[in-house]
């Protein structure tokens, strides 16, 4: 080491360039850092060059051929991560140089390296990443110092799996880059780090969550109208899928290109936002008072004639005497009339046709009581001017206003029916609609996958 110098180039010719042999190990992929566009990765660096006046004859050291000396002692290239995105510019750690009698150096060094990476995450979780490692010399020249691959690659023998990324290769490519600043050529080593993301996490913990959520929706129009549940289950399943939306844009850059998922979190919502707007307008439809109009005639015939029978809808579910409470309030009811026929005796209403069912009029099936029996043919419910003699004329007209409010109440019971009929069918039209949109959806997305 006399008059030897660490600051000068070791050649023996100025005009001629240095060869220094480049080989990178890459141990473990600590981190992807998606949102600010960082790889983390544990690398050694391996360096090797010949030193001319690091020279000697290992016969007059007794055979001496290999020695360890501090790195500092020596000159080292300046070879740096170009595209390094660290606070800290310190270079690889001042571990010891393997010297040979021949003058070959061999600098062996850790480093945790934080590269910039164009992450592209069109396809999350189903996206790969390709990452540069680009290192060069950052005073010297091509002229000066001329970088070399050991290998056609990175050395991925020691390699620890990553629990997120797999890593498919780390194939090498030399460049020689003419910069505006200089005229001299810079030639640099690019190591293309090939990471292949593991998605079972993402699928399980992102998309079947959303999977299962979004078929919730159909069933919205399945539940009964009259449990008052069908918005609220709506509003539910968009504010569930809220958070999970909330918890990808977190992890992802805030780019232009919108993730798989995301687009995915943004069919099913705006699939939950159709299905609730049309649960209220089916509501206004079952709820259908007495003021509204009767159901059209093509509603009939598609609706309850064709449709019904496509969507197995045959009954309504709905008791008619529950829907008849409103007309009561009138100021005569038939509840306040009942008892004058009860404790008449024994008055005996025509019997119902064949076609008609009750409550037109109750079937008196025991065998008449013994005593004064009367009955009324089928003009008392047309008019009064019955004439039947022995008969009470407050008696015929209470039995009229009776008859009339039977068929006041039928026809308004019947219009509710068919409204609700009509809504019946179509919750469960749309119900299937949605179905198979959430299934054409859900393989759509999966078949973008890479």
């Amino acid at each position: 080491m006399e008059n030897y110098s660490s600051a000068l180039r070791p050649v023996e010719d100025t005009d001629k360039a240095l060869n220094v042999t480049l080989q990178i190990t890459l141990s473990q992929i600590k981190d992807m850092d998606e949102r600010n566009q960082v790889l983390i990765a544990y690398l050694w660096i391996r360096q090797t060059w010949h030193d001319t006046y690091l020279k000697w004859n290992k016969e007059d050291y007794d055979g001496l051929e290999v020695i360890r000396i501090p790195s500092s002692l020596v000159w080292r290239p300046d070879l740096v991560l170009y595209n390094k995105a660290d606070d800290d510019f310190s270079g690889p750690m001042d571990t010891n140089v393997v010297l040979r009698y021949n003058g070959e150096l061999t600098w062996d060094a850790p480093a945790i390296t934080k590269s910039s990476c164009v992450v592209d995450v069109s396809y999350f979780p189903f996206d790969s990443q390709e990452c540069n490692l680009t290192f060069g010399s950052w005073t010297y020249n091509g002229n000066q110092v001329d970088i070399t691959m050991a290998m056609d690659s990175g050395d991925l023998s020691d390699f620890v799996e990553n629990v997120e990324w797999e890593c498919h290769g780390m194939p090498a490519t030399k460049n020689v880059i003419m910069y505006g600043c200089c005229s001299d050529p810079y030639p640099d080593i690019t190591y293309t780090v090939l990471l292949q993301r593991r998605s079972s996490f993402y699928i399980f913990n992102l998309l079947l969550p959303c999977f299962l959520i979004s078929f919730l929706a159909p069933l919205g129009f399945y539940l009964p109208a009259d449990s008052g549940e069908k918005v609220s289950l709506g509003v539910t399943v968009l504010l569930a899928l809220t958070v999970f939306q909330l918890m990808v844009a977190e992890s992802m850059p805030p780019s232009e290109s919108v993730p798989l998922i995301g687009k995915y979190y943004i069919a099913t919502m705006t699939m939950i936002t159709a299905s609730t707007a049309l649960t209220i307008f089916i509501m206004n439809i079952h709820f259908c008072g007495a003021e509204a109009k009767p159901v059209p005639h093509w509603a009939k015939v598609l609706i309850i004639d064709y449709m019904s029978k496509i969507f197995f809808v045959y009954e309504v579910g709905e008791n008619c005497a529950s829907s008849s409470s409103s007309s009561s309030s009138s100021s005569h009811s038939p509840q306040d009339l009942s008892p004058h026929i009860q404790h008449h005796p024994r008055v005996k209403l025509p019997c119902c046709p064949e076609d008609q069912k009750p409550p037109c009029c109750p079937e008196d099936r025991k065998p008449p009581a013994p005593g004064p029996t009367v009955t009324f043919g089928p003009c008392v419910f047309c008019s009064h001017g019955s004439g039947i003699p022995g008969v009470d004329a407050k008696l015929v007209r209470n039995v009229e206003y009776i008859a009339n409010c039977f068929r006041e109440q039928r026809a308004t019971c019947a219009k509710g029916a068919e409204w609700k009929k009509v809504a019946k069918v179509m919750d469960r039209f749309f119900m299937w609609i949605f179905f198979i949109m959430v299934f054409l959806m859900s393989i759509l997305i999966i078949g973008k996958a890479p």
